[in-house]
């Protein structure tokens, strides 16, 4: 059974699939049945990954790095995308390249609840404020 925004991938293709509406299928790229990409809360290995918000001179903007030493952004290993969800349920997602800074700015009046972010090596990442 699948639930809402859990993020599945396909281990033979690296297809990602979000889940827009929650169902009692199996979700299946390629023929096999994709994997659920499990959220990770605390640091493991040398690159860190736990999103870390800082203020700007602007009240409504906010910016998010990915990790308090920047993580990578190579070919071969970055960060795909940075999520805000707000107090409302306001979700924004922006996406990145692999030339970018792990980084990026968000403008909202609304309290940010939680951070996610995506390494493209090691999965999902999450930031409860």
């Amino acid at each position: 059974m699948t639930k809402l925004n859990q993020i599945y991938k396909c281990e033979l293709c690296g297809n990602i699939t979000e889940v827009l509406h929650a169902g009692a299928g199996e979700l299946v790229c390629c023929e096999i049945p994709m994997t659920l990409q499990e959220t990770k809360t605390t640091e493991e290995g040398n690159e860190k990954h736990l999103p870390v918000i800082e203020t700007t001179p602007s009240k409504n903007r906010v910016k998010i790095k990915v990790g308090e030493v920047p993580h990578p952004m190579e070919d071969a290993h970055y960060i795909e995308w940075i999520e805000i969800k707000t107090e409302s349920g306001l979700i924004e997602r922006k996406f990145l390249k692999s030339s970018n800074l792990p980084e990026v700015e968000f403008e909202t009046k609304e309290k940010i609840i939680e951070i996610k972010e995506y390494c493209n090596i090691h999965g999902l990442w999450k930031k409860i404020l």
